[in-house]
């Protein structure tokens, strides 16, 4: 059983939870996820099952999309509403205009020092572990890239005014490795009033969205009927792959590696050139190998991850 399940996870389990439960649900052991949502956050979780488990990298890469609340005038020591208060502003009241100044800073390539509360290791230990023990070590700033950020509402306690325990709901499009609890926090700062993030759900991971995804409880349903429409193919986890059907004589000769021509292919919806990437498929469309388009004494297509 090979392929992706778009999977909706609900608050309050962590990513590797949901891995358990789908380990046992299909009695599989080679499964992953990726790109960890945290226990409080809901929404998509692509999870990985048998052979697609080794298209990590290239899932783990792709941009997220996630939909969050920030509360301002609050910090607190995990940068989300779990932690303990760490500061309290009451007295202040905010123009829109600065409020969209700040996340104009927060637009782009930006710095983040990831928090305490991440699955990061330092020597061996993941960072949240030594959060637990009360241990805090500085931490190396990382370059992240924040595509768009966008105010979809804005609720506050007086009508027209931003101010304490005001709430902003956010859309935020960016690369894999941003800390969205740390933005919320960042827009605090810049903002000068403090703030923590109160929601948080990942509507979309690459090319899979909330709309297409699949709660746990409506996997196990299907599975006691029989039914895996849940299991996606592995091929449409590389949407923007050149994607290539080969005849049926030179599986083999990908199974063991070696490169192949152009004229075994049956499809190329556009013309190849050197350093092009594709996926090569079988008739039935199962994810055969990764292949790179080369020069030799001709073009050649050499495979560079083989699934058979």
């Amino acid at each position: 059983m090979n392929g992706i399940v778009n999977v909706l996870k609900p608050p309050g389990m962590s990513s590797h939870q949901v891995v358990g439960f789908l380990r046992r649900t299909l009695k599989l052991k080679k499964i992953g996820h990726a790109g960890t949502l945290d226990p409080g956050a809901s929404g998509v979780l692509p999870l990985m099952v048998g052979s697609a488990t080794r298209l990590s990298n290239y899932l783990m890469s792709d941009q997220k999309t996630y939909v969050t609340e920030v509360t301002l005038g609050i910090s607190t020591s995990s940068q989300d509403a779990s932690g303990e208060t760490l500061d309290l502003k009451t007295d202040f009241s905010l123009t829109p205009t600065e409020l969209a100044d700040a996340l104009a800073e927060l637009h782009g390539t930006i710095w983040q020092t990831p928090p305490m509360a991440s699955a990061i290791r330092v020597d061996g230990t993941r960072l949240y572990e030594l959060e637990r023990q009360g241990i805090t070590i500085p931490r190396e700033p990382r370059q992240v890239q924040v595509h768009s950020i966008n105010i979809m509402a804005i609720w506050s306690e007086e009508e027209g005014k931003i101010g304490f325990g005001t709430r902003i709901l956010l859309r935020v499009t960016c690369s894999k490795g941003t800390y969205i609890r740390t933005l919320c926090h960042d827009l605090g700062e810049k903002l000068g009033v403090g703030a923590h993030m109160s929601f948080l759900t990942r509507t979309a991971s690459g090319p899979y969205g909330s709309h297409q995804a699949y709660t746990l409880e409506e996997i196990a349903s299907y599975v006691e009927q029989g039914d895996f429409r849940f299991l996606l193919p592995m091929n449409t986890a590389l949407t923007d792959w050149i994607q290539v059907k080969v005849h049926p004589l030179v599986h083999d000769r990908i199974k063991h590696g070696n490169f192949i021509l152009p004229e075994h292919f049956l499809d190329v919806p556009e013309t190849l050139t050197v350093g092009d990437e594709v996926v090569l498929l079988s008739l039935e469309g199962d994810v055969l190998a990764l292949a790179t388009i080369k020069k030799a004494d001709q073009l050649i297509c050499q495979p560079f991850r083989v699934f058979m």
